[in-house]
């Protein structure tokens, strides 16, 4: 067993490195449009965060939306942050609770999952997540992060919505801010027969909205899955990673592009990191039979 174990880990940091591209089909969605989430992006993960983005601007997406935690919580500057200006489309996102600082290691984290199950309300009408709001956020690193990706070209929607072009299509995009800081507060967004996208970092947060599409992160897909793990996501008995449906509306949970690890080395197993693609174009499909 002790002759096995550099062998595992060693497996795990390689799958940890190899990122899939995975193609979603979604009804009334437009073209070309690139979905990731959970860079954590430092000193340990930079050279990988920029061969995503290589791969993102491959693509040659219409849209890129970005699902939270681009920081690791441990940072004191936001230098690493500068590679999100090599992003060639035009780019949105939300904040994650790394971006707070909040719920980062995994005491603490255990205590706003059991949290949002006792203390908060994610329905539709009395949607309310306030109780996680407790002073433990730092607020003032979660503005310095959004106004560092901000200049670098990525629009961050902290309870606000935006209507963009994308594809030639005018689609809503509504950024829910972080759930387990207790600063999810959805705005209100006028009745439009445009198709709405709503960005939320943990899926525990998410409500019943009015929605065609819901995107997630905040799981890496579990990271570690394992046969039953796997099967019981794949029935939808936990949710970790995959395509889920709550009163018709999709919602999708991504794996995430980096991965939480040992000494700075990040480990996965049966769970790759990956590029979201929604309705690729046949452009895109041609590019992704002709690997790099």
């Amino acid at each position: 067993m002790l002759i096995m174990l550099p062998s595992m880990t060693g497996y795990m940091a390689w799958e940890a490195q190899i990122v899939d591209i995975t193609t979603l089909e979604i009804d009334g969605a437009p073209e070309g449009v690139v979905y990731i989430t959970d860079p954590h992006v430092g000193p340990s993960s930079i050279d990988h965060i920029q061969k995503v983005i290589q791969e993102v601007n491959r693509l040659n997406p219409s849209l890129v939306l970005i699902g939270g935690d681009f920081a690791t919580g441990d940072e004191e500057n936001f230098t690493y942050q500068g590679v999100w200006g090599s992003l060639d489309a035009p780019a949105y996102a939300v904040l994650g609770n790394h971006d707070y600082r909040v719920g980062t290691d995994g005491a603490t984290g255990l205590e706003r999952t059991i949290a949002v199950w006792t203390s908060t309300n994610t329905t539709t009408a009395g949607y309310d997540v306030s109780a996680l709001n407790d002073g433990s956020a730092d607020t003032a690193f979660a503005d310095g992060l959004a106004a560092t990706l901000e200049e670098n070209g990525v629009y961050v929607l902290r309870n606000d919505y935006a209507r963009v072009d994308a594809g030639g299509e005018e689609i809503v995009i509504v950024g829910v801010d972080d759930g387990w800081a207790g600063m999810a507060d959805p705005p209100d967004v006028p009745a439009t027969d445009a198709f709405t996208i709503y960005l939320i970092h943990e899926p525990s947060c998410r409500a019943d909205w009015d929605a065609d599409l819901i995107l997630a992160g905040h799981t890496h897909g579990g990271q570690f899955l394992f046969p039953v793990v796997a099967q019981l996501n794949d029935i939808g008995v936990i949710e970790l990673a995959g395509l889920f449906e709550t009163n018709g509306t999709p919602t999708y949970i991504s794996r995430g592009v980096s991965s939480a690890g040992i000494a700075g080395v990040g480990l996965r197993f049966n769970c790759r990191p990956e590029i979201v693609l929604i309705n690729p174009t046949e452009d895109q499909l041609r590019v992704l039979g002709n690997p790099a």
